[in-house]
C-alpha cells in the first residue's frame, strides 16, 4: 500500500498565490523523485477548537489560514528515497525556494496506510 507524507502549515492569507507557486514548484520535485500524487489543501472550514484544533497546532494568527497537504509515495522505500533526493535538489533550497510561512509552526509526519476505499 502507498505511503504518505502529510503537513499542517499555517500560510498568511495575503500570501496564498505566492504560496501556490511555491507549492507547485516543489510539488514537481516530488513527482520527478518518485511522488505519485500532491495535494495542497487552502483551509475553507477549519474551526478553532477548544482543546485541540488545527488553527491551535500551528499557532495559527488572525492573519493566516490553515493548508493541509500530502504526498502520496508508493510505498516507504519510495517516499525514502525520493524525499533524500528531493531535499538536496537546489531548487528546494532555502534561498532559492524560501517558504511563504513560518516553517518552525509546520506540523509533518509519515504515514503507513491503514485504509484505502
Amino acid at each position: 500500500m502507498s505511503y504518505i507524507d502529510g503537513f499542517v502549515v499555517a500560510v498568511p492569507t495575503d500570501k496564498r498565490e505566492i504560496y501556490k507557486t511555491h507549492a507547485a514548484k516543489a510539488a514537481d520535485v516530488f513527482k520527478e523523485n518518485g511522488a505519485l500524487r500532491v495535494v495542497e489543501a487552502w483551509g475553507d472550514d477549519v474551526p478553532e477548537g477548544k482543546l485541540t484544533s488545527f488553527p491551535m497546532a500551528v499557532k495559527r494568527e488572525a492573519n493566516e489560514t490553515v493548508v493541509f497537504s500530502w504526498i502520496e509515495w508508493p510505498n516507504k522505500a519510495a517516499r525514502d528515497q525520493g524525499m533524500e533526493k528531493a531535499m538536496s535538489d537546489p531548487r528546494l533550497s532555502p534561498d532559492k525556494a524560501p517558504m511563504p510561512f513560518d516553517g518552525k509552526r509546520m506540523i509533518y509526519g509519515g504515514f503507513a496506510t491503514l485504509l484505502d476505499v
